[in-house]
Parts: C-alpha cells; sequence; structure tokens
C-alpha cells in the first residue's frame, strides 16, 4: 500500500516522473553463511514485464485520486534492470540488481521484486550447502507438503538451481522442465492387508514392482525394517533399484540395511535417506552407505532462514547519489556496478562494487569478472539470458572458485569482502 501512497503524494508534488535508480542488495547474509545464491532473476523479470493493473484491483483501490488510478490502468514497466545472472554468489552489500526508470514506475516494483527473489535465494542459498554437503551424491526436492502451494513450485525451481537432482512436485516439472522421481509412501503397505486385517508388505512390494518395474525404489520401514529388506529382495530380487529410510537413527540403520542387502546378494541396490534432512544431518551421513537424499521441510524454508533479507532502496535521484543514513541500514548513494577479482588459480579475492557508468577498474595480478549484466531495457527482457540448465552448471562452477573455507557449514564470516571504490564518503 504505502507503494501507491507514495506514488499519489509523487504525482501531485511533480517528482513522479524524476529519473531513479532502485538498488536490491542484502546487508547481511542470513545465519551467518558465508555466501548466498542468486535465485528467481528470470521470474523477476517475468514478472515486471507482465506487471499491470486490472479493473477488478482497480476498483478496490478508494484511497487513491482519479489522476492515479489513470496512471495504474496504463502501467507498463519502460525502464532498464541490470544485475547479477541467476547462479551468481553474492556478498553483503553487493549490488544484485539496478532498475532505473521514473520514481512513478519504480517504486511500484519493490514488492513483487522482492518477495521473489527474497524466497528463491534464501531456498538456492540453503539447497546449495547441502549439495555441498552430500558430497557427489545426488539430492531430491520434497517439501511440496511443508509450504504454500505456489511456493512449492518455485521452491523445486530454487533447489534444482543449486544442484537438487530432481523433483516430487510435478508442477515443476511441467513448468520447468525439472526431471520428476517419487514412487510410494508408508500408506501404500499399510493399505495391504489380508483378510484377518494382518499387514500384508509383500503384496504391497509385489504390485509396486509389477507396476513400475524392479527399478523402482521400496519404502522398507513401515514395520519391522530387517523384514521389510527381506522382503523387498525377496519379490524384487538381487537388481531391486532401491530402497528407502524414512524413520529411526539413519546412520545405524543405512549400516544394517547395507550389510543386509550385501548378505542378500543385492550389492546394487542403493539405499535412498529421507527424514527431516538439512545440510548438517547430510553431513553427518557422509560416512555412511546412503547413496542418495530426499529433502522437504529444510529447503523449502530455506533450512531455517525463509528470506534472504533483501531489500529495495532508492539510491539514486537525477543522477544525483542519495543514501540513507540511518544507524545499521545505512546505504551508500549511486547506481552500483560489481566485478569479483581472482588469483590465477581461479580462486575469488573480492567483490568490487564501482559507479554504474565509470570504467571498471583493473588490479595488477588479478583476473575478474563483471558481475553485472543487462537484463531488461526498455521494459523488455533481454535476449539470450541463461536458461535454467546453463544458470544450474554456472552456480557450479561458481561454488569451486570460493576459498576452501567458503564452504564450511558452520557460522563465520562471509567469505568474501565486498569494497566500494569510487564513491564519495
Amino acid at each position: 500500500m504505502y507503494e501507491l501512497t507514495m506514488l499519489e503524494s509523487a504525482l501531485k508534488d511533480g517528482t513522479a516522473f524524476r529519473q531513479c535508480s532502485f538498488e536490491v542488495f542484502a546487508r547481511r547474509l542470513q545465519n551467518e553463511r558465508r555466501y548466498g545464491v542468486v535465485a528467481g532473476i528470470p521470474r523477476v523479470l517475468e514478472a515486471v514485464s507482465k506487471f499491470v493493473f486490472t479493473e477488478q484491483q482497480l476498483a478496490s483501490l478508494d484511497f487513491l485520486s482519479d489522476e492515479t488510478i489513470k496512471f495504474l490502468r496504463n502501467y507498463r514497466f519502460s525502464g532498464q534492470i541490470d544485475g547479477y545472472r541467476e547462479g551468481e554468489l553474492y556478498f553483503p552489500n553487493s549490488p544484485l540488481l539496478t532498475v532505473r526508470g521514473t520514481f512513478a514506475e519504480c517504486v511500484v516494483l519493490e514488492t513483487v521484486i522482492l518477495s521473489i527473489m527474497n524466497a528463491d535465494s534464501a531456498i538456492a542459498s540453503a539447497a546449495a550447502r547441502m549439495v555441498t554437503a552430500a558430497d557427489g551424491r545426488p539430492i531430491i526436492e520434497m517439501g511440496s507438503r511443508r509450504t504454500h502451494e505456489a511456493a512449492a513450485v518455485t521452491a523445486a525451481r530454487a533447489a534444482y538451481l543449486a544442484g537438487f537432482v530432481g523433483t516430487s512436485n510435478l508442477e515443476a516439472v511441467c513448468r520447468y522442465g525439472i526431471p520428476g522421481a517419487g514412487t510410494a509412501a508408508h500408506a501404500w503397505t499399510l493399505l495391504h492387508v489380508n483378510e484377518d486385517g494382518t499387514p500384508n508388505e509383500e503384496a504391497a512390494f509385489r504390485s509396486q514392482i509389477e507396476t513400475l518395474g524392479v527399478d523402482t525404489t521400496l519404502l522398507v520401514d513401515t514395520y519391522d525394517i530387517t523384514n521389510g529388506v527381506r522382503t523387498a529382495i525377496k519379490v524384487a530380487g538381487t537388481e531391486l533399484g532401491a530402497v528407502r529410510i524414512d524413520s529411526g537413527d539413519l546412520g545405524v540403520m543405512t549400516r544394517k540395511v547395507r550389510q543386509e542387502l550385501d548378505a542378500l546378494g543385492a550389492y546394487n541396490t542403493r539405499i535412498v535417506v529421507s527424514s527431516d534432512l538439512d545440510e548438517y544431518a547430510i553431513a553427518g551421513l557422509r560416512g555412511e552407505p546412503v547413496d542418495s537424499f530426499g529433502v522437504g521441510t529444510s529447503v523449502v524454508t530455506g533450512s531455517g532462514a525463509p528470506t534472504a533479507a533483501m531489500v529495495y532502496k532508492l539510491v539514486e535521484v537525477d543522477g544525483h547519489p542519495v543514501s540513507k543514513r540511518s544507524r545499521g541500514k545505512n546505504t551508500v548513494g549511486g547506481a552500483k556496478r560489481a566485478l569479483r577479482t581472482h588469483r590465477a588459480t581461479g580462486t575469488a579475492v573480492e567483490e568490487i562494487v564501482y559507479p554504474f557508468d565509470s570504467e571498471a577498474p583493473t588490479f595488477a595480478n588479478l583476473k575478474f569478472t563483471e558481475l553485472t549484466i543487462p537484463l531488461m531495457r526498455d521494459g523488455l527482457v533481454v535476449e539470450g539470458l541463461a536458461t535454467l540448465e546453463q544458470s544450474r552448471d554456472y552456480l557450479a562452477q561458481q561454488l569451486v572458485t570460493l576459498p576452501w573455507e567458503g564452504l564450511a557449514l558452520s557460522k563465520d564470516e562471509p567469505v568474501l569482502q565486498t569494497r566500494f571504490v569510487g564513491f564519495n564518503k
């Protein structure tokens, strides 16, 4: 609402059409993490390009004047957006997005931009840590039942960007082309009972094998897990694709299950584990015979950091830098670009932020990569931006450039510092 009350006042006092630059950045990394992951950029660009006000919406805005309603009825963003590509790493005060245009057309975009970037980046940042913890073993996203129904779809996308191999959410499969994964829940096993009401786990497994083939994954811990494993191999044979464990002490259980599978000759049958996993639990299972993980609640909630705490601030008006001086919330005025310096080995050194219209600074004995790229021109999305698959590969490459301590899971300072060059103090 305050976006529209500001718009109303700006139209009345003549400031609405001043040329402005707004900036998206985070003052700090959530949960004292060592890096963040930029996610949601294509979704932001699509949302901005389609951002309009319907007649039904306009009819509800009875606190606005006719002049403001007319402006909103004809609203289309016609400005410029530059920023970090999806899959890029970020740190405190990285200028992630620069939105340029009139005050009137930029100010109304704050909520839509932040709501997408804060959620997607929080999930991607958490998911990337889980992928690191898994140490090459695949992770499947399965958190749809633990979040809002619309957020479940976009959460799957952010997790896939970060390196998850698939999702159980079929809308995400349909919308984004993410590989789908899923077999059966405990309800399937519980459904199969004998005429006297006693459990018939074998019948459940046999039906699943007959329907999905021996490469399926059987959930073996509905009743007694040892009997479950034996029954699974009895029904499917030693070429069973996988068994899943969804409860108990996963470290102990996976060792026992691996021993049982090997004793039965099912050497190639994989072990999939789920049950409230996060990056710390995954890391704790690194030495156990786990072949893949299923992660739900912790990934869709950003593993305890459901927002990236990004903000959208006015930094320039008619070419003049403007800045907040509030204690703890001060900003650096002026539109900005950024680059990242690297040693000859490729290891990242620091992030350099410099004025948007300036030449990039140079550094002796260091290579650098420009981080700010054009994303939207005159209200149109720039052609040729990276696909989800390309952004996924890009993120994997960027994680390799971090100093080794940047991949640690413990809380600490950001692994790279952000330094401002060329700004008046």
